[in-house]
C-alpha cells in the first residue's frame, strides 16, 4: 500500500500514466520494485520518441530540457503536432504539458486522500480501478486489427503467466511482447 506522500511523488516524479499504472499494480499484486521499474521503462520507451519528434521544434537545452522531457507525454505531443507552425507547436507543447501535469497531480493528491479516508478499496470494488484505467489507455491506441490481435495475444499470456510466474513478470513478457511484435509496422 502507498502512502499519501509515496503517491505524490510517483505521480510527481513518473509523469506517464501507463508506468503509473503498471508500476501500482506490480506492487499491489506483490512484485519486486524491479519489475515495477522494468515495466514503467518500458511503457515509458513512447516518450523518449516522442522527445526525439519535438526536439526540433522545442529547441531546449540543460534545465529546459530536462523539464520538457518531465512533461512529454501523448496529451503535450499530440496536441502540439496537430498546430501548423512551429511557434505554435511549441506554445501547445508547454500548455499541454503543464496543464496535465499540474491536474493530474492535484487530482492525484485528492484521490490520495480520499483512498487514505475509505481505506482497502477491495471493500467498495475499486481495486478493479487500475485495471480499468489502464484498459482506458490502451483502448483509443488499438487503432487497427493488427494492433487489437497483438493486445489480444499480451492478455492471454499474461492470463497464462499470472499463476505460474512471480508478479510483476507477467507484465515484464507482455510488454516486450507487444513491443517487439508492434515495432514491426
Amino acid at each position: 500500500e502507498f502512502s499519501i506522500l509515496q503517491t505524490c511523488l510517483l505521480s510527481l516524479l513518473l509523469f506517464s500514466g501507463a508506468s503509473q499504472f503498471a508500476v501500482v499494480g506490480i506492487m499491489g499484486a506483490g512484485g519486486s520494485a524491479v519489475s515495477a521499474i522494468a515495466t514503467a521503462t518500458l511503457l515509458g520507451f513512447r516518450n523518449a520518441l516522442y522527445g526525439l519528434q519535438l526536439a526540433p521544434i522545442l529547441k531546449v537545452t540543460g534545465l529546459k530540457r530536462i523539464i520538457a522531457s518531465q512533461i512529454t507525454i501523448d496529451e503535450s505531443t499530440a496536441v502540439s503536432t496537430l498546430q501548423s507552425n512551429d511557434s505554435d507547436r511549441k506554445r501547445a507543447f508547454y500548455l499541454t504539458g503543464f496543464g496535465v501535469y499540474i491536474f493530474w497531480n492535484l487530482f492525484t493528491f485528492l484521490g490520495a486522500l480520499g483512498a487514505s479516508a475509505i481505506g482497502d478499496p477491495s471493500v467498495w470494488g475499486l481495486d478493479a480501478a487500475v485495471p480499468a484505467a489502464f484498459c482506458g489507455l490502451v483502448w483509443p491506441r488499438l487503432k487497427d486489427k493488427r494492433l487489437f490481435l497483438i493486445s489480444a495475444c499480451a492478455i492471454i499470456l499474461a492470463l497464462l503467466l499470472t499463476p505460474i510466474t512471480p508478479a510483476g513478470i507477467p507484465i515484464i513478457t507482455t510488454v516486450l511482447l507487444a513491443v517487439i511484435f508492434g515495432w514491426k509496422k
